[in-house]
């Protein structure tokens, strides 16, 4: 993934790979809104909009003027820019130079039918805005049901109305816009090799695993975070008599196995990182201000899997990293400062209650950057000590080192450095 620095001067054209109805706008709203928010859907629709009526590309814009439009940051177009991109709405091409140059490519929505059958869109929409509202869209976007037993179909077919006749020429038309959806693409899917290996080919045809069901896996894998061999064990349940596996009863046993790990409640989607508005300026070079920058660029689940050695994170914590961001609502920096603080102090282990007890805390403080969870975790040290003075010594040693407050003002040795910079490169 490459990471860009967007500047008012740099310049941007859209161009439109499909035809967007008024249908396709109302789907918008319905349904992508509750899940990417209002923001994304009006950084679309403005998009959208420096399109002439008849044309497919627009002329060159700067993004001075998507902030002029949209009243916004530079951070916050970003931010929502690839949320639209995460949904298959948007693509983004980037040409660097002094005065860098973007083209965004700007694809359909899938269908009402698509959507709400998607394995993960679907899944998450009725999470996000509940049964009730989730039953009103249903019905807006249900087909009538008619009665045609008593009817004969009489409609002409084709050849019936049309015939052939020789022509001089034929011209092949490859570029003319077309109704094209953009897709939900994920850059890690699961082992398949692996999946396959452990399932009786004399019960299950090879050939089951075309595009569609790979693709169907890989979607409830990463929603449910079910792992390849929970995976075979699920599919095992779901091959019918031809050898294949049935799609919906896949759904069905993937969601019923995350509900009985989740005490019921289903998955939804959780922004990766440290909100723009809640971050600190950049420029600070300390060791502690690049502490702060790595808590706050990094998602709480690169961060936890970076303290496995990246080996795979376990579902307890991930359970764990969900309630913190959901349930109490802390801001994803936040969370790491956390689960810092908690690993050093607690011989890398998670004890949830305490966490939780901590968490719960700041939450009523209204903490919710990076430095105040560090002045924080500061205060709970000193109160722990204080508490319990027999622990003094060993807690000294397990404390991160930002709890120096002096480390800005200190200089540190080459060695030192390197280890600093290693310890970042962890996270990203």
């Amino acid at each position: 993934m490459v990471i860009d620095m967007v500047l008012p001067a740099d310049s941007y054209i859209v161009v439109n790979k499909s035809i967007i109805t008024e249908q396709d706008k109302k789907i918008l709203v319905d349904l992508y809104q509750p899940i990417i928010g209002n923001k994304a859907v009006s950084l679309y629709l403005t998009l959208l909009n420096d399109l002439d009526k008849s044309s497919v590309i627009t002329e060159e814009f700067t993004h001075h003027h998507l902030l002029s439009v949209m009243q916004t940051s530079l951070e916050e177009i970003t931010q929502t820019r690839e949320r639209l991109e995460a949904v298959g709405l948007l693509k983004t091409y980037l040409k660097k130079g002094p005065i860098s140059n973007y083209v965004y490519v700007l694809y359909g929505p899938v269908s009402a039918n698509e959507f709400l059958n998607h394995p993960i869109l679907n899944i998450v929409l009725y999470n996000n805005i509940g049964k009730t509202e989730y039953k009103k869209i249903i019905e807006n976007y249900k087909l009538p049901r008619v009665t045609l037993k008593d009817y004969e179909d009489i409609s002409s077919s084709f050849d019936e109305v049309f015939t052939t006749v020789p022509v001089s020429s034929f011209f092949n038309n490859e570029d003319i816009i077309a109704k094209n959806k953009g897709e939900i693409i994920f850059k890690n899917t699961i082992d398949f090799e692996l999946l396959i290996s452990g399932l009786d080919t004399k019960i299950i045809n090879e050939k089951a695993f075309n595009k569609d069901t790979k693709s169907l896996i890989n979607n409830l894998c990463f929603l449910y975070n079910i792992d390849v061999i929970t995976m075979q064990g699920l599919i095992k349940t779901c091959i019918n008599e031809k050898g294949t596996i049935d799609k919906d009863s896949l759904r069905k046993a993937a969601r019923n196995f995350y509900q009985f790990e989740n005490s019921g409640n289903l998955p939804t989607l959780i922004h990766s990182s440290q909100p723009e508005h809640l971050k600190t300026p950049t420029g600070d070079v300390s060791p502690k201000g690049k502490m702060i920058y790595t808590f706050e660029n990094t998602n709480p689940y690169q961060f936890l899997k970076s303290k496995y050695k990246n080996g795979k994170v376990v579902t307890r914590d991930l359970q764990l990293i969900e309630s913190l961001l959901l349930d109490l609502k802390l801001s994803p920096g936040v969370v790491n400062v956390l689960l810092d603080y908690v690993l050093r102090v607690n011989n890398k282990q998670l004890n949830r209650k305490y966490i939780e007890t901590i968490g719960s805390h700041w939450k009523r403080l209204g903490i919710e950057t990076v430095p105040e969870a560090m002045d924080a975790c500061i205060k709970e040290h000193k109160k722990a000590k204080k508490n319990n003075p027999s622990t003094k010594k060993t807690t000294e040693e397990k404390v991160p080192d930002w709890f120096n407050q002096n480390i800005e003002s200190k200089k540190i040795s080459e060695q030192e450095q390197q280890a600093l910079e290693d310890l970042i490169n962890n996270y990203k």
